[in-house]
């Protein structure tokens, strides 16, 4: 769902692994107001995580982003996404997490995000940016919030193991490959 015009947000829908570390990342972007951490597919409607761990639904771990475009461009979530948010050349898996529910994807919202994000794509394809091959897929689908205690898990839980181990290394790249998008 785009935001209407003249409102000032655009949404953007993102899979990279585990939603709590994408969350975690989105919620230090500058021009960014609210992450949400879901899950995203064709199926995504009734979606939970209990269904979604089995790897049989279709859906993927994902975070809704409502951003203002004014502030942070679409492009530049995508550079954050494919710098230091997940890697995407890991096939249906991040880290330890493994499955096609952790696949890397992104879920445009509109033509012209779909369009930024093929571009881009084949931008970091040509330039050989990654050693291996870029896994992130484009897709479609809805995208349908997970429970209540997904929510802001990586700032209520910091010395969470997993949180500590995965996920703070990624707000740390954030703050010092973006210093211009960062937000404490």
């Amino acid at each position: 769902m785009v935001a209407p015009a003249g409102s000032h947000r655009e949404v953007a829908v993102l899979a990279g692994g585990c939603f709590w570390g994408i969350e975690g990342v989105y919620e230090h972007v500058k021009g960014v107001s609210d992450v949400t951490s879901g899950f995203a597919g064709m199926q995504a409607r009734g979606a939970t995580y209990d269904k979604v761990s089995t790897g049989t639904t279709g859906n993927a771990e994902a975070v809704r982003i409502v951003f203002d475009p004014h502030q942070v461009s679409y492009s530049e979530l995508l550079r954050i996404f494919f710098a230091v948010a997940h890697d995407p050349t890991e096939v249906d898996r991040q880290g330890p997490d493994v499955g096609t529910q952790y696949r890397s994807a992104i879920f445009p919202q509109s033509p012209a995000q779909a369009k930024v994000a093929r571009a881009y794509i084949a931008q970091l394809q040509k330039a050989h940016v990654f050693k291996r091959p870029i896994a992130t897929r484009i897709e479609s689908g809805g995208f349908v919030a997970a429970e209540a205690y997904h929510q802001d898990f990586m700032r209520k839980n910091p010395n969470y193991p997993y949180i500590v181990f995965n996920d703070r290394p990624k707000v740390a790249a954030l703050k010092q490959q973006f210093p211009n998008y960062w937000r404490g």
